[in-house]
């Protein structure tokens, strides 16, 4: 395991699923959907409402990718050929055995979540999704570390959409009277703040955004 080695996340929607990755040692990727990132190191694995309390939200396993291959889905489930999907294209992606990650990764605010490509060290160091995200600059990094250490509830990579247009927005910020989102791109939505290579002037102008929406959400609050 090397700091640099690539973490793949991704959705395990039911506990079929996870049965499949111990029991068979793998996980499928819709060809359709699927990330670059299918040549990851590790696979880790986000748990959905389908789940236990103890074990929704949050991720609880990972595992080696050992290889993989592409084949239909009736390849996998043969006992399914009428399934609507029976002839899709999956990535079948071969696993070592599950190992679990303790402290688990957790999601302090329900999100809707894809697949996630980090790195090993932040794999390792995360307690909650949002530290997995790799930034657009540093700033994006230290606003985010500096916002957490307050306090105040903090999303990463978060689309947005705006004039029919759909920005992947570093940094968002719920509020009580709305969201402040801010970005390290010049690519972003017209409401977004631009970081600059000012660390205290961009934690000034987060703040006055903040306080034009009425304060911020704080994670001891409830959500």
């Amino acid at each position: 395991m090397y700091p640099e080695d690539r973490v793949l996340v991704g959705v395990m929607p039911d506990p079929r699923d996870l049965d499949i990755a111990r029991e068979q040692h793998w996980y499928r990727v819709p060809e359709k959907s699927a990330p670059t990132g299918i040549h990851a190191e590790y696979i880790a694995f986000y748990f959905t409402s389908k789940y236990d309390e103890d074990l929704r939200w949050a991720i609880h396993f990972f595992a080696r990718r050992t290889g993989h291959e592409l084949v239909r889905r009736i390849d996998l489930f043969p006992e399914e050929p009428d399934h609507p999907r029976a002839n899709d294209r999956y990535y079948r992606l071969q696993l070592g055995d599950l190992v679990r990650k303790s402290p688990p990764i957790v999601s302090l605010r329900w999100r809707r979540i894809t697949f996630i490509q980090t790195t090993w060290d932040r794999f390792v160091a995360a307690s909650e999704v949002n530290d997995l995200f790799s930034a657009s600059s540093i700033f994006v990094d230290r606003a985010y570390h500096a916002l957490r250490h307050r306090g105040i509830v903090v999303d990463r990579a978060v689309e947005v959409k705006e004039k029919q247009k759909t920005y992947l927005v570093d940094i968002v910020i719920p509020c009580r009277k709305g969201k402040v989102l801010v970005s390290g791109s010049a690519e972003r939505p017209s409401a977004a703040l631009m970081l600059a290579q000012d660390e205290r002037s961009n934690l000034a102008n987060i703040d006055a955004a903040i306080a034009l929406f009425g304060g911020p959400i704080m994670a001891d609050a409830p959500l």
